[in-house]
């Protein structure tokens, strides 16, 4: 069973996304959301818009960290938190 998350919180009032990792996804929200931690306090409030699970606590900063770099943040934008349904995945809907 997975103990680790790669979560991703948005800024409801700028275009600002935020991602992190953590065993406790409840506990490490509640923290950005009462402005605990630095990096997220201007930006508040905020909404956890997904995470990840993942085995081990590296796998968990392995993805963080791709997920913070140009193509890892195309794909989480695109693929992982997009409200669309691509193109695939109707077709498998559909047959």
């Amino acid at each position: 069973m997975p103990n680790w998350f790669v979560y991703f919180l948005k800024s409801q009032r700028k275009d600002w996304l935020y991602i992190g990792f953590t065993n406790q996804v409840e506990r490490r929200y509640s923290e950005h959301c009462r402005g605990e931690v630095q990096s997220t306090k201007s930006y508040r409030p905020l909404r956890l818009v997904g995470y990840v699970a993942v085995e081990t606590r590296g796998k968990a900063i392995q993805l963080e960290s791709y997920f913070k770099t140009g193509s890892g943040k195309a794909i989480l934008r695109k693929r992982i938190l997009s409200d669309e349904v691509p193109v695939s995945s109707k077709q498998l809907i559909l047959d």
